[in-house]
């Protein structure tokens, strides 16, 4: 197999991630440029209209930050408080004192931070009668950011005193976003660790980073919509786990098919920086290699340019996302480790059996099927496919006599072998797993019948727990389907007669329809492991 660099990303003289086309260069693919910024929004509250006229002409044309200014009016306390309740976003408001009573202007800043809880609106009080509201006593008795009067406003100090307020503005909602952000990331982080697959795993990812930027994709979205992907290498082909917006079509797809010059572009530029972080001109890509030497990529693009608190958000973010692949690809290798034991022990146990081999590799999979065909999930399914295997750990206290006699056992003989569930399961109940636990489930309920005739315990009904029930058809369809020391394979219509009859007695009624309607697969699991032999994935 070809080394995993090469697959995902080629040699520099090669063409990175697409066989068909080369790679463009950065000139050709930057976006289009983004928007002007939105204009400071600034409330001018004053009951002289000359004031409004005059603050408005003052400052027309001026810029902070490469933002102009956009101004709302009003003119008694009154209307101020319609205005405040409807655009949370204000960053200043220079407010009048004496209006229609000689402490609106008072009554408002109450109202602001008291009833409207808004904190961050810079508030900046001014006067034509500063003996109404002194300075001094106003300052510390109100949360004002500043204090002037009329008469000594000039376009300087106008000037002067709204960018001093607009820049105190601006650090406060900075580390307001700073703080937001944060907390997304937390609560982004907590999600994506629980993630148990690449695709759930690349799905939370595209999730996450979505409500990081505030970009939910609706079109009444002030953030407007992302389009991004996640791509990672599988059974050595890049393919797209997860995708959103335009990439959309592309989700399970190879990552050749996915012809963006844009895209190439920067995936490329990703790779050569520290963090595998790149964005500008609202085309981002993020590279991530794992400790395994596997490789993964995200690319998304936002119709906005990505300032840079969003960069800096994005950087932890990232962070973030490469512990918790690193993560799921150590907690994989476990995994697979620890169900290739699980199957070692099993087979091991089978071999003490005359039986035909592949036994518990056979149930494991039809135990799969029956799941999924009955509604349980992909992952309890695959749960329940491990757990299977151990079924008859317990006769591993059996006598092999009686384990292998090849005629029919003698009263006392039965009674033996049936022990074999409570010696398996007490083998495994002390586990914590969640696997094991389930298996010592299994070897403890899969001799149970649906009438309640069988053992250890006479359960009837769905009393079986769903897994001993599923079990128990497997198990069956198993042992009649392949020869025994104490009988010869039966044909496929003795088996599905025998299921037939015994439905609603030995089996679940649903499990055995599920069985009949679906032969041809459970066959075709007979066939692939007793014709070409044992594969198990």
């Amino acid at each position: 197999m070809a080394d995993r660099d090469e697959l995902l990303f080629p040699d520099e003289d090669d063409r990175p991630l697409f066989a068909d086309e080369p790679a463009q260069p950065a000139a050709s693919t930057a976006a289009e440029p983004a928007e002007a910024a939105a204009p400071w929004r600034i409330l001018i509250v004053d009951d002289e209209a000359d004031v409004h006229s005059v603050t408005t002409f003052m400052l027309r044309g001026q810029q902070y930050l490469g933002r102009g200014f956009e101004f709302l009016h009003a003119y008694s306390g009154r209307e101020a408080r319609d205005i405040l309740a409807a655009n949370p976003d204000l960053a200043v408001v220079l407010l009048d004192v004496v209006m229609e009573t000689e402490d609106s202007g008072l009554q408002l800043v109450h109202y602001i931070r008291e009833e409207l809880g808004n904190r961050t609106v810079r508030i900046v009080l001014r006067t034509g009668q500063p003996g109404k509201a002194p300075a001094a006593r106003v300052i510390v008795e109100y949360d004002i950011n500043d204090y002037k009067e009329k008469t000594e406003l000039t376009l300087e100090k106008m000037l002067v005193t709204l960018i001093s307020a607009l820049r105190s503005y601006h650090f406060i909602t900075t580390i307001e976003n700073n703080r937001r952000g944060l907390k997304r990331i937390i609560e982004a982080s907590g999600d994506i660790f629980e993630r148990q697959s690449l695709e759930r795993l690349g799905r939370g990812v595209l999730d996450q980073l979505t409500a990081i930027l505030e970009l939910r994709g609706d079109p009444e979205s002030s953030g407007g919509k992302a389009s991004g992907l996640t791509a990672a290498v599988i059974d050595g082909r890049p393919l797209v786990l997860a995708a959103t917006g335009a990439f959309s079509p592309f989700e399970h797809r190879p990552v050749a098919e996915v012809d963006t010059a844009m895209m190439r572009t920067a995936l490329d530029l990703a790779r050569t920086r520290p963090r595998g972080f790149y964005c500008q001109n609202g085309s981002c890509a993020w590279y991530f290699k794992s400790q395994n030497g596997s490789e993964n990529f995200l690319y998304f693009e936002i119709p906005r340019e990505v300032d840079e608190d969003d960069h800096d958000l994005l950087e932890l973010f990232f962070t973030n996302v490469s512990l918790a692949f690193d993560n799921l690809f150590l907690n994989q290798g476990i995994e697979d480790t620890q169900k290739e034991i699980i199957f070692q022990i099993a087979e091991t146990m089978e071999c003490r059996s005359a039986e035909t081999g592949s036994h518990v590799r056979r149930v494991a999979e039809y135990a799969r099927l029956l799941a999924l065909k009955v509604g349980l999930s992909e992952e309890e399914a695959e749960m329940l496919k491990l757990a299977s295997t151990p079924h008859d750990l317990g006769k591993i206290g059996i006598p092999d006599a009686i384990l292998n006699k090849p005629g029919p056992l003698t009263p006392e003989e039965y009674t033996t072998i049936k022990t074999h569930v409570w010696r398996g399961h007490d083998l495994l109940a002390s586990s914590p797993s969640p696997i094991i636990q389930a298996a010592a489930r299994i070897v403890l309920l899969h001799h149970e019948r649906w009438d309640g005739q069988g053992y250890p315990q006479g359960l009837k009904g769905e009393a079986i727990h769903i897994h001993g029930r599923i079990i128990g058809v497997a198990d069956v369809f198993d042992a009649l389907s392949n020869k025994r020391v104490y009988h010869d394979r039966w044909d496929w219509e003795a088996v599905f007669n025998h299921f037939r009859e015994e439905r609603g007695r030995h089996f679940d009624p649903q499990l055995v329809d599920i069985l009949l309607e679906c032969r041809e697969e459970f066959v075709a699991i007979w066939e692939r492991y007793n014709a070409v032999g044992i594969e198990f994935g």
